[in-house]
């Protein structure tokens, strides 16, 4: 029987090794938060796009929470863009205007 000895899974020196987690890298963007209104994929359902906002995880979840609310309906977060449900474009750009972003409808 031969063992490979190449991949260390317990030392008695510091426990398990575990690979460390990677540190989540907020989005680089223009300075520019873009609200786009998208159909495309979700069976003719409009939903609103947010994307360009410079947050981490943490306070983007909080952002669209008050979006949601703010607009009464329900939305989620995908790979660093907000996403709200419904076409309530104008009230989020006020809302976002009045929080200190530069903001442009994009799309149709």
């Amino acid at each position: 029987m031969i063992i490979d000895d190449s991949v260390l899974v317990f030392s008695t020196d510091s426990g398990r090794i575990t690979p460390e987690k990677e540190q989540e890298k907020i989005p680089e963007g223009d300075g520019i938060v873009r609200i786009r209104r998208e159909t495309k994929g979700r069976k003719g359902k409009g939903v609103m796009t947010i994307s360009g906002l410079a947050l981490d995880a943490k306070a983007l979840k909080v952002l669209a929470k008050e979006l949601k609310k703010l607009a009464g309906c329900g939305g989620a977060i995908k790979d660093g863009i907000i996403e709200i449900q419904g076409d309530q474009r104008d009230v989020i750009k006020t809302y976002l205007e009045k929080k200190g972003y530069t903001v442009k409808l994009a799309g149709g």
